[in-house]
């Protein structure tokens, strides 16, 4: 599969986000039933981070007001913000991003990237013991990995259909 940034070809793009989505929802179940919580929850984030950058896309006109002007890349190309931040989707800027969204997906993206952030933040830091964590369990852990996955299924389905109805 060829990379296609979105200021070459938006929809594309944002067609290939998507099926990186659920292909990282997938495989972050499969960590799950190993027993590889943090792995699961970095996946499952990854399928979130996927998806909301594919929103992104399909709603960039409503977008480009908030995140006007210009950035370099790192090949010196100017492109615009939006294009950047729906190419890369930094974790920093998700919430702003999802925010962002609100007006045009609902508050479901707030939500969701509430969840996946909570679940970055496992990956990285995987506190076992529950004391550092938000999650004081690994059940807690489990569910909302779960409960990630299915509702970024159900998203890529609402962002498909916008896409196609774009068309």
């Amino acid at each position: 599969m060829q990379i296609i940034h979105p200021w070459r070809d938006l929809k594309r793009y944002a067609e290939i986000r998507l099926e990186e989505a659920l292909a990282e929802a997938d495989l972050s179940l499969r960590f799950l039933e190993e027993g590889l919580h943090r792995n699961a929850a970095g996946k499952a984030f990854q399928a979130w981070k996927a998806a909301l950058a594919a929103a992104a896309a399909s709603a960039r006109e409503s977008l480009r007001s908030r995140f006007g002007g210009k950035i370099s890349t790192r090949e010196g190309h100017e492109v615009g913000l939006v294009d950047w931040l729906i190419a890369l989707m930094p974790t920093g800027r998700m919430w702003e991003v999802a925010r962002a969204l609100r007006g045009v997906y609902g508050d479901e993206v707030v939500l969701l990237t509430a969840i996946a952030l909570n679940l970055h933040e496992v990956q990285y830091n995987g506190d076992e013991s529950g004391v550092l964590s938000r999650y004081y369990s690994l059940e807690q852990v489990e569910g909302d990995v779960k409960e990630l996955v299915e509702r970024t299924r159900k998203f890529v389905g609402e962002v498909r259909k916008r896409l196609s109805e774009a068309r």
